[in-house]
């Protein structure tokens, strides 16, 4: 893992209360449909190597 750093003139501000299920389910659903994305960006990636591999041959 990565160690990050805090930029020096920045403050982080936390806000201590639990999330609600609306806001877990908003997050949840960000993450499901950001992986689904990365997914299929790499399928097409991979489809595009091997018809260039295809094509060169």
């Amino acid at each position: 893992m990565k160690l990050i750093k805090e930029p020096l003139d920045v403050d982080f501000v936390v806000d201590p209360r639990p999330l609600t299920k609306d806001e877990e389910k908003a997050i949840s659903d960000f993450i499901r449909a950001d992986k689904e994305k990365r997914k299929l960006k790499e399928l097409r990636k991979k489809a595009t190597t091997k018809r260039k591999e295809k094509h060169l041959a």
